[in-house]
């Protein structure tokens, strides 16, 4: 069976998204940068190994990620998802698992990356806005976009609001998209991600939606 890293840093909803879609795959373990991540406690709940490499322990960049490396290789995993992993990662880091890590980010990337993306949203006015789960690369939030999922800006959205609604979908398709890759569904041509045996259709989502105002 396949294994997975997860690493947080806060409340860890992703990742318990994760444990409890009973994915084909065993959580190696689940590591922190922050000794204090609510994260941990629902991860030792649900049985999960845990691990705190607190970041403040290590003054240089480079030497977190070091340690960090070498604890993850310790278990071998097929992937290392993050999940609210609030730590931008070196260059070394990233290339050392290319291929193998997969992020969530609270967007619809290419727009908004970075920190506070609900508030970019709304401060730019979009009708639609969502989040995106894609391969990390050395560029952050630029990596090859696997699969999104669109939510309506409403007029009185706040950024409360509209994370809360934006969190649903992201607990919807982070599952997936690790499933996919467990089932060894996805493949990378340039920048583009192909999954095999995914269904279309011709959906649109239109916001404001046409049939608001008859």
């Amino acid at each position: 069976m396949k294994s997975i890293v997860i690493l947080i840093s806060g409340r860890g909803s992703n990742m318990q998204a994760l444990i409890e879609a009973k994915l084909p795959a065993r959580i190696a373990a689940v590591i922190s940068n922050r000794p204090n991540a609510p994260g941990l406690e629902i991860a030792k709940m649900h049985g999960c190994e845990t691990i705190v490499l607190d970041q403040r322990s290590y003054p240089e960049r480079a030497a977190f990620d070091v340690a960090l490396m070498e604890t993850i290789d310790a278990y071998s995993p097929d992937l290392i998802a993050l999940a609210g992993f609030m730590r931008i990662l070196g260059d070394d880091f990233v290339n050392h698992y290319q291929g193998k890590i997969l992020n969530i980010h609270p967007s619809l990337l290419p727009a908004f990356p970075g920190l506070n993306p609900h508030r970019q949203a709304l401060r730019d006015g979009v009708k639609i806005h969502g989040c995106t789960v894609h391969f990390v690369t050395v560029q952050m939030d630029c990596g090859p976009i696997i699969i999104q999922a669109a939510v309506q800006i409403m007029p009185d959205d706040t950024e409360e609001t509209v994370a809360a609604r934006v969190l649903q979908q992201e607990h919807r398709i982070y599952p997936e998209a690790v499933r996919w890759f467990i089932e060894g569904r996805l493949t990378l041509s340039e920048n583009h991600v192909n999954v095999s045996k995914a269904r279309f259709d011709d959906a649109v989502l239109y916001s404001p939606s046409p049939g608001l105002n008859r």
